[in-house]
């Protein structure tokens, strides 16, 4: 299976912090969601989690290998790996997310009537 991160166009403070510097103005970017795609959204605590060696967690190289799996498969071996990788020893909130865009059912009307 094909993965992509998603590197988004324009960079923004943390959501709750915008007020910071003024108004917050958050810009916005798209990326098509196709069915049958996979996304995984995760938060720092995530990427940032450490082993006893210092090595960040891999998560661009692992998680190819999970994108067959059902949304809760899929947190279940990235959770599992997780802990794996940081001997059980998390230092900062990790959160993570998988949303799989299903086909139209065959009986649903097309919304764009056709």
């Amino acid at each position: 299976m094909f993965t992509h991160p998603l590197a988004p166009h324009h960079t923004a403070l943390p959501i709750g912090l915008g007020a910071l510097t003024g108004p917050p103005n958050y810009p916005t970017d798209t990326f098509p969601f196709h069915p049958g795609d996979l996304l995984l959204l995760y938060t720092d605590g995530v990427t940032e989690a450490r082993n006893t060696h210092g090595t960040f967690y891999p998560l661009t190289e692992r998680a190819p290998a999970w994108t067959h799996h059902t949304p809760h498969h899929l947190l279940q071996q990235l959770r599992q790996d997780l802990l794996t990788h940081t001997n059980g020893r998390l230092t900062d909130d990790a959160a993570a997310v998988a949303i799989r865009r299903l086909p139209p059912h065959p009986h649903t009307p097309d919304p764009n009537g056709m």
